[in-house]
């Protein structure tokens, strides 16, 4: 596998909480700050972006 392109969360706060995402040959890989080598969670685009919009239309709403 190449090494991956990580990108930090914009909403990432200073510390070891963050989530990070790459793109990964056609897939989206995400893991956290904290130990970034460990488990890696990898899903399609299609559901990334489902995710995204879920969050976006229920964010400030609770």
């Amino acid at each position: 596998m190449s090494a991956l392109n990580w990108q930090k969360s914009s909403y990432c706060a200073q510390g070891n909480s963050c989530v990070h995402v790459a793109a990964d040959q056609g897939a989206i890989a995400l893991t956290e700050s904290s130990d970034p080598s460990g488990a890696i969670l990898r899903t399609d685009p299609s559901a990334w972006a489902a995710l995204l919009r879920a969050v976006k239309e229920t964010h400030g709403r609770g």
